[in-house]
């Protein structure tokens, strides 16, 4: 079982070899923020062979209705349902990959994790690694798959906006947002109407978890960034968030990657935050 990380031999093993059967479903997650259509797109022009696309803003969100974010989580139910439709069952190995140093595919590995399953890994490198290993890409879409039942097996990882404000008082948590640092203080926002943070929040922007090649940095280093992170907190007591839920994921990944308790998502994230404007706005 790959449960964070997989290199491309690896999965080109798997797939080339005997023990792949039918139990290895392979997700294409790209996805723009700014260009919607991007990730389809994307797809349509060349994707690993046998490939399924995973939208973010269709498959592994729901309808915004102004007060929830840009990408709130379906239901677990809806979600588990998507996955059977897709092959998926609680034996398959899933394997979720981008061209964006693995940000969109961790919102679908950490979406897993939060219906109870651990065999899912984000392809190390994306397609551009892929590529680069003369792995087999196609333009030709993937035919359907054999339906599938999922039963969820719901875990606490995620907390609402309800407990973040509570939090502010108790700071029991310590919120770290994934943000960029611009963004984070509130100058050069260009998404969301409102710049600024969580009061409280600290800052760990989720490009600093990956190297000039975009791959992942080792362990030990990514260990050291969030213990230093976290001061006197444990790890499990943390809450990641971003604009919208998705390069939150990343953080998170990056922390089961060191081996670290990487506590809970706020899936609502800074576009649901900033949705009410009693809520309090830090930029220092």
């Amino acid at each position: 079982m790959y449960a964070n990380l997989i290199e491309c031999d690896q999965l080109q093993t798997i797939l080339s070899g005997s023990e792949r059967g039918d139990n290895i479903v392979i997700f294409d997650c790209r996805h723009d923020l700014i260009n919607p259509d991007y990730g389809k797109n994307a797809f349509s022009e060349k994707h690993i062979v046998g490939a399924l696309f995973a939208s973010i803003d269709d498959d592994l969100s729901t309808a915004r209705n102004g007060n929830n974010g840009r990408h709130p989580l379906p239901t677990r139910e809806k979600f588990c349902a998507w996955l059977g439709e897709n092959g998926v069952d609680n034996n398959t190995q899933v394997i979720a990959y981008d061209d964006a140093g693995g940000v969109y595919g961790s919102r679908l590995w950490w979406m897993l994790r939060w219906v109870g399953h651990d065999a899912c890994a984000v392809l190390h490198g994306g397609i551009k690694a892929w590529e680069a290993s003369n792995g087999n890409l196609t333009s030709i879409p993937s035919g359907p798959r054999k339906t599938s039942i999922f039963d969820c097996n719901p875990r606490d990882i995620a907390v609402d906006v309800a407990s973040v404000i509570k939090n502010i008082q108790t700071k029991e948590m310590l919120v770290v947002d994934a943000r960029a640092n611009d963004r984070f203080h509130g100058k050069n926002e260009m998404i969301d109407p409102v710049g600024g943070h969580i009061p409280g929040a600290v800052n760990r922007f989720f490009k600093n978890n990956l190297d000039e090649q975009g791959r992942f940095l080792p362990a030990d280093e990514l260990r050291k960034a969030f213990l230093d992170l976290a001061g006197t907190m444990d790890t499990s007591s943390l809450i990641h968030q971003c604009g919208s839920g998705i390069s939150a994921c990343h953080n998170i990944l990056a922390m089961d990657i060191a081996g670290l308790a990487p506590g809970k998502l706020y899936p609502g994230s800074w576009s649901e935050w900033v949705s009410d404007d009693q809520r309090p706005v830090a930029t220092d």
